[in-house]
């Protein structure tokens, strides 16, 4: 079995959403002085590789203690989105692969973008789903979305439809994945567990690919 590491690493100076402060990495003790090593760290539940839950966006959502563990994995899929026609992913784009939708837990848009991680571009013109097509693809019954950009939505969005599309239907979803290219055509469980957090609207997960 192949595992494929799909997370981008956490460390001061990284990327973050626009307003998301950066992590912070405090040296608590060190093997020199008290004998072991331990560091404090701050940072957003948005931070890096992260899972966003409905009380992300809406008011009466589930949060980390109310999706079972069960929801973080599944079969996954592969859909590249790389040449999206004006940055906007379309039902009809996603149309051809309507037998893997309706046969995965989650679906991972391929579009490419992370390849701009650490750089300006990463946060800009990055494609996103119309809000049609991310309201047809929560009729599935998908466990979650995945996407290797910042956002499902725009960046200068104000209301998120995107997210409230898939997240008023309880798909989850993930945000900033990476090295999804060697998994299209692939079949693979996909686990993504978040951080047990009481109450959390989001975690940083560790989202990894079990190939065979």
């Amino acid at each position: 079995m192949q595992i494929i590491d799909l997370s981008q690493t956490i460390e001061p100076g990284m990327p973050c959403f626009p307003g998301t402060p950066e992590p912070a990495f405090h040296t608590l003790s060190s093997i020199g002085t008290e004998g072991y090593s331990e560091q404090i760290l701050t940072f957003s539940t948005h931070t890096g590789t992260h899972i966003d839950l409905p009380s992300h966006i809406l008011d009466d959502g589930d949060s980390m203690d109310d999706v079972p563990i069960s929801q973080f994995s599944g079969k996954g899929a592969v859909i590249d989105v790389g040449t999206a026609p004006g940055g906007i992913i379309t039902t009809a784009m996603l149309q051809p692969a309507l037998t893997l939708i309706r046969e995965c837990d989650f679906l991972l848009l391929c579009s490419g973008w992370s390849r701009y991680w650490g750089t300006s571009d990463y946060f800009t013109n990055y494609p996103v789903l119309s809000v049609e097509t991310a309201r047809w693809l929560a009729g599935f019954q998908l466990k979650g979305l995945g996407v290797d950009m910042i956002s499902v939505d725009v960046p200068d969005s104000a209301l998120f439809p995107v997210h409230a599309e898939l997240l008023q239907k309880g798909t989850l979803i993930i945000e900033n994945l990476s090295n999804l290219f060697p998994l299209s055509g692939r079949s693979f469980l996909f686990c993504c567990f978040p951080l047990k957090l009481a109450h959390a609207e989001a975690s940083p997960v560790r989202a990894v690919a079990f190939v065979e």
